[in-house]
């Protein structure tokens, strides 16, 4: 791989972490640069170099980001905040120009997947996906799950039992969408597509606990289906880079899709050191100026099982 310097957006977050944690773990020869709004963000210390910026939709978002791409001859450049990430696929082009290559999908299918709904609408005639609606007298039976409709985590995520709850979280909150309960296993799949919008991998792990919407302990399983389905909802959602997808089982065993991510997850470390290294991968295929994967070493892949701890920074 070519020596370069590599711009992590949203250091603050789990994914953008994980993002550096696996360029650490190939030992990357060129510049880590990490930026974030918060200046206590855990990734800067992780980072060889960091700049707090404001977010996306502040009025001196992309003139800070220009500026840090120039300073720092950038020539990567991998979000993983599910908010921000919308700054850099509207000034696509504007970063291109300034020699960095954003690695993020379209406006627009960062549209369909942030709102649940229409990601169901955009899918669900042709993938197995969780039946969602607006409407909560669509669904005529409990339990059912109550969820933001542009949510992200498992913030006011709710349980509906009864009709009752029904009508208290239709007074409490807005834009809410509702989906059928699914009480079976969850997974979260990492899928991997090149710059042309072509699946390489789908890597699924059972999330066997999670805290704040995030896996905390996680198992990475193999399975034709799931990753093959996976793969494919990618393409025809026409994601470049990383995706995850959740999916859980239904009471008869059937999997369905919960909600999708077009960007590095929380817990992509758990792909990484299963033996898929996707954010290195993905500069592989920078270095090698492929916008396909036909020269790209596909890596074997461990079954492990993944348990994570907090581990403390001290600060002068």
């Amino acid at each position: 791989m070519d020596k370069f310097n590599v711009l992590i957006p949203g250091a603050g977050g789990p994914a953008g972490i994980n993002t550096i944690k696996s360029l650490r773990i190939i030992s990357f020869k060129g510049k880590i640069v990490s930026t974030d709004s918060n200046h206590l963000s855990a990734g800067f210390f992780l980072s060889d170099l960091y700049y707090v910026i404001p977010q996306y939709d502040d009025e001196f978002f992309i003139d800070n980001l220009l500026r840090i791409i120039k300073e720092q001859n950038i020539k990567v450049l991998m979000p993983s905040s599910g908010f921000d990430i919308y700054g850099y696929s509207d000034n696509y082009n504007l970063i291109r120009e300034c020699g960095a290559l954003p690695i993020v999908s379209k406006r627009k299918v960062l549209e369909i997947c942030r709102d649940k709904l229409s990601s169901y609408k955009f899918l669900s005639k042709k993938f197995p996906f969780a039946f969602t609606t607006e409407y909560p007298e669509k669904i005529d039976t409990f339990p059912i799950i109550a969820k933001p409709r542009f949510g992200k985590g498992s913030n006011n995520i709710i349980m509906i039992e009864n009709k009752l709850d029904l009508e208290f979280v239709m007074r409490k909150f807005e834009n809410m969408i509702f989906q059928e309960y699914l009480p079976g296993t969850e997974y979260t799949v990492d899928v991997l597509s090149d710059l042309s919008e072509k699946p390489i991998m789908a890597i699924p792990r059972i999330r066997i606990d999670t805290k704040a919407g995030i896996s905390v302990k996680g198992k990475i399983v193999r399975n034709s289906m799931i990753e093959n389905l996976c793969k494919n909802t990618a393409e025809t959602l026409g994601i470049r880079g990383p995706s995850c997808i959740q999916l859980k089982e239904s009471k008869n065993g059937e999997l369905k899709i919960v909600e999708i991510n077009p960007r590095f997850g929380g817990g992509t470390i758990f792909t990484t050191l299963a033996g898929a290294n996707f954010p290195a991968m993905l500069l592989e295929l920078v270095s090698n100026n492929n916008n396909n994967n036909n020269n790209l070493i596909i890596p074997q892949v461990s079954e492990i099982t993944v348990v994570r701890y907090f581990e403390e920074i001290v600060l002068a």
